[in-house]
């Protein structure tokens, strides 16, 4: 199958391209990296009448730190990530993230914009965004507005992204003294998108966990912090064992869907194992 007859045009600025959309009348769709929107297009479950090309607009580029703060363009690869000393310093999780975002190729091309605009629940990087209290700039004919990314997702593939508006950038909160982070995710081979996952952003007092923001990937129809998981956690010391505490709590906060080849308590399972192996390793690292 191929995609449908469509127009295509590279605006000059961010003005124009977010004019265009909002005279599109629903029928445009910005292209970025193109690795999920390319497929859909093919596949007709997207069928745009015109594709706005943004990968070549500067405004939607680049990285800062100012005041505690990391922002990062929406056109900035995965593999920006991987490599950018910033990201490693100030948000170790991107970087634990990143390498399980499909294959080399894919991480080349890839968007972060464009990946939180597609908002996969089973995508590593809404999950990441969500776990570390990101703030999604989001632009548009009118100007730009901001929204938290626990609000900008609203279901499965829905999002706050209003008619004519593209995300700009994203804020990030530098993770503090104190503070580790972790990732994981169990998926049938390196490159496919997980069975489950797990994004965990934990602040350590005396050896106990404090405040736990957990965010559970392709267990739920949207990344969101698992608030019961998160507030079970901080009162067991580690390392946590299989007590039946956790999976108690992961059950309260995950409802999966069976789906073709796998049980939701299948990935409740997961889930739960993920949470130790995750919980467990941060704590060894801060031990250490």
């Amino acid at each position: 199958m191929k995609a449908r007859n469509f127009r295509y045009i590279r605006p000059r600025s961010l003005v124009e391209a977010c004019r265009i959309l909002a005279d599109a009348d629903g029928e445009a769709v910005a292209l970025a990296g193109g690795q999920s929107l390319l497929a859909g297009l093919n596949m007709r479950l997207s069928s745009p009448r015109l594709l706005v090309d943004i990968a070549d607009l500067q405004e939607l580029r680049g990285q800062s730190f100012a005041e505690g703060t990391v922002r990062l363009g929406a056109l900035t690869k995965h593999a920006e990530l991987l490599a950018s000393e910033l990201v490693q310093k100030h948000l170790p999780l991107l970087s634990k993230a990143a390498p399980h975002i499909g294959h080399v190729a894919i991480r080349n091309c890839g968007t972060l914009g464009g990946s939180l605009a597609y908002a996969d629940p089973a995508a590593e990087l809404p999950a990441c965004a969500v776990a570390l209290d990101a703030t999604l700039v989001l632009a548009g004919a009118n100007g730009q507005r901001k929204v938290k990314a626990e609000n900008f997702f609203k279901g499965l593939f829905e999002t706050d992204l209003r008619p004519g508006e593209l995300i700009a950038a994203v804020e990030f909160p530098a993770v503090p003294a104190g503070t580790v982070t972790g990732f994981a995710e169990l998926s049938r081979r390196h490159g496919d998108f997980a069975l489950a996952g797990l994004a965990a952003v934990v602040g350590m007092q005396g050896g106990r966990i404090g405040e736990a923001r957990l965010v559970y990937i392709g267990c739920t129809d949207r990344p969101k912090i698992a608030k019961t998981v998160s507030q079970a956690v901080a009162t067991l010391p580690p390392p946590f064992a299989d007590t039946g505490a956790i999976e108690q709590a992961v059950r309260q906060d995950l409802s999966p869907e069976d789906t073709p080849g796998l049980r939701g308590d299948t990935r409740i399972h997961l889930a739960t194992v993920l949470t130790r192996r995750v919980l467990n390793d941060m704590s060894e690292s801060l031990a250490a």
